[in-house]
């Protein structure tokens, strides 16, 4: 539907969806500060057109709602990719390996569209190298504030195992470090870092090709977890997607091949042998900074480009940003295959307040005693769903999934406190900055299912009436609390010693308000305990589960689970540093209110539409190249 970026735009402002900005912007912060507005409010695409220091617009907010993101992947309804991957499927056959044995050749058809070489290319009618080649002509967005410099963030990142032949396409940021050089954010766990590490056993330097922009379905595929099956890699889903064959060309100094219809192609080189170099901070999709670390350079020798090309980009931040839809994108997309081994399960959702890893809701069609565990370990052991840190079980299907505060309302209403629950451990994602050592941590299961009587079947617990927040006792390290009267009381306190979030949730849960109160959360200072998202997306990132939640069984109103969510300190044994969440500078955050305050207004006037164009495209204007 769309073979290139600049055809999606096309699509994107005749459906009202894209909004062209043609006041001067900087790539400093001012760009990030106004998308992060809009998305937040469901906003349009935006074409900024006047970026200060470089001649290229620059788009950001393509996968900004969940109908742009179908869009962007040829289907009106994200629930379609699942519909369609079920029609290749027969998920009855039976769950665990025969299950996917049986349907291991269907899984195969995803790779019948492989990529079409061609010889001519439109993401080569310019090429630089070697002394023409300087990074700075990009305008590479600089995010937040204290992010350590500019990032490339919609980069598709192509390489090609030197050992075993496959090839990746991954998205992984790159800082922009001088004219010819970036970081490569290749994490542990990440197939970008087994081909670097295949090609210092190989006793050679890695090609790596970096492309931005093309068909939108591809840069979608560059962020799914793709299963390892054989012939199947992101070019193969993208021609799934699309019913056609994407377009490869040859780059034109580095042996890869990368995509035809690409806006501008990176070339250049990761040497295993070099020394990793400082990258970072950055203000990451977890709402955090991620701090400084060490990782390869990518050495950028060539840059290839179309005449008039248009710079993709997207920023991640607290949620909900687009990369949220991206996620569900690969929710719907797997759900099919994940029933072909876990066939119980009916459904499951990634809120954006878990940021991907850190929180699963399941509903499962429950058959025996024990059944929730069975199915939340199975979860844990596939892809990249190892990283998950607190799986909510249910057997409701009254109850979706994507109601992310109702679902918790419903199982802690089913989930005993110190019983209904399993803690694990096992991989947590590298971003994560609470886990009791780096990459490795804790998980927590919670089966709100139904109970068989093996399990001590009983009523369910209801919770007690919401409680004002001037009735709620009074204990001087509390900076604000919100007892909502659906099970939660979130505590927020300005920490500075040892233990306090954990004494803060013990007295909590002695006190007269916690009687019909199931989970307390005590949390930082900068968290608003009356906003239940803000509140479970600041649990979530700050706890290793083990460590962190606790059963309080002498609690007012009966055995209570208390989560600590407090910053972790070093005197409590933690050996890491704690980052910031993530800000926009005031001035900024205010400037581009007041230049833009026209758009901000009529998002704010009917949120999650765009109410018009900021301002209409001039009559007489060229014709974008390539459409």
């Amino acid at each position: 539907m769309f073979a290139d970026l600049q055809r999606f735009l096309t699509f994107l402002e005749e459906k009202g969806e894209l909004v062209r900005i043609r006041e001067p912007i900087r790539p400093e912060l001012e760009i990030s500060a106004l998308a992060d507005i809009v998305v937040k409010r469901g906003g349009p695409a935006l074409l900024f057109e006047n970026v200060e220091g470089s001649e290229m617009p620059v788009v950001i907010g393509l996968y900004g709602t969940r109908r742009r993101t179908a869009w962007a992947l040829g289907v009106e309804d994200l629930d379609e990719l699942g519909d369609r991957v079920r029609a290749l499927l027969d998920v009855k056959l039976g769950g665990g390996l025969f299950g996917l044995a049986s349907n291991l050749p269907k899984l195969k058809d995803l790779g019948t569209l492989p990529p079409k070489r061609v010889r001519r290319a439109p993401v080569q009618e310019r090429v630089l190298r070697g002394e023409e080649v300087d990074l700075g002509r990009l305008p590479v967005l600089t995010c937040w504030p204290k992010d350590g410099g500019p990032f490339v963030t919609l980069p598709l990142v192509i390489t090609r195992d030197p050992l075993h032949g496959d090839v990746n396409v991954g998205m992984y940021r790159m800082q922009v470090y001088d004219r010819n050089t970036t970081g490569m954010h290749w994490q542990r766990h990440k197939t970008g870092a087994r081909h670097l590490q295949s090609a210092k056993e190989a006793g050679v330097k890695l090609p790596v090709a970096v492309a931005l922009g093309g068909d939108p379905a591809l840069t979608y595929a560059a962020t799914a977890p793709i299963p390892p099956i054989p012939g199947v890699n992101e070019y193969a889903l993208t021609g799934w997607l699309r019913g056609r064959r994407i377009e490869l060309v040859k780059a034109a100094t580095v042996d890869l091949e990368v995509p035809a219809q690409a806006e501008i192609v990176l070339e250049g080189y990761v040497d295993p042998e070099e020394a990793w170099r400082v990258e970072g901070p950055f203000g990451d999709h977890t709402g955090f900074y991620t701090l400084e670390d060490l990782y390869p350079t990518f050495h950028v020798t060539a840059v290839t480009m179309r005449r008039a090309p248009v710079y993709p980009a997207t920023i991640v931040g607290r949620p909900p940003m687009e990369d949220a839809y991206l996620i569900e994108a690969s929710e719907r997309l797997f759900l099919a295959p994940a029933q072909l081994i876990l066939p119980e399960i009916r459904d499951y959702h990634m809120p954006p307040a878990g940021i991907a890893h850190n929180l699963v809701n399941v509903v499962i069609q429950k058959a025996f005693p024990g059944h929730a565990y069975k199915v939340a370990n199975g979860l844990l052991g596939l892809g990249q769903m190892m990283f998950a840190k607190v799986l909510l079980v249910s057997d409701d299907r009254n109850v979706p999934p994507q109601d992310h505060a109702g679902f918790w309302r419903h199982v802690l209403t089913r989930a005993r406190p110190g019983i209904d629950q399993q803690f694990a451990k096992g991989p947590i994602d590298v971003l994560d900055h609470a886990s009791r050592a780096w990459s490795y941590g804790s998980k927590l299961i919670l089966d709100g299912t139904t109970k068989h009587p093996e399990e001590g079947a009983g009523e369910p617990w209801t919770p007690g009436p919401p409680v004002a927040d001037e009735d709620l006792p009074f204990h001087g390290e509390i900076e604000a609390q919100h007892q909502s009267g659906d099970g939660f009381w979130f505590i927020t306190t300005r920490k500075r010693r040892a233990e306090q979030g954990r004494h803060l949730g013990e007295w909590a849960a002695r006190q007269n308000a916690a009687r019909g109160v199931r989970w307390i959360a005590v949390l930082d200072h900068d968290t608003d305990p009356a906003d239940f998202e803000e509140c479970i997306w600041t649990m979530l990132n700050n706890i290793d589960p083990e460590r962190d939640v606790q059963t309080i069984d002498d609690a007012v109103g009966g055995p209570t689970w208390v989560a600590d969510g407090t910053p972790k300190m070093r005197s409590e044994g933690f050996d890491r540093d704690w980052p910031e969440k993530i800000r926009m500078d005031p001035e900024v955050d205010a400037a581009v209110r007041t230049t833009f305050a026209d758009l901000v207004a009529s998002l704010d006037a009917e949120p999650g539409r765009i109410a018009g164009a900021l301002e209409a495209p001039a009559e007489d204007a060229e014709e974008t190249p390539d459409r």
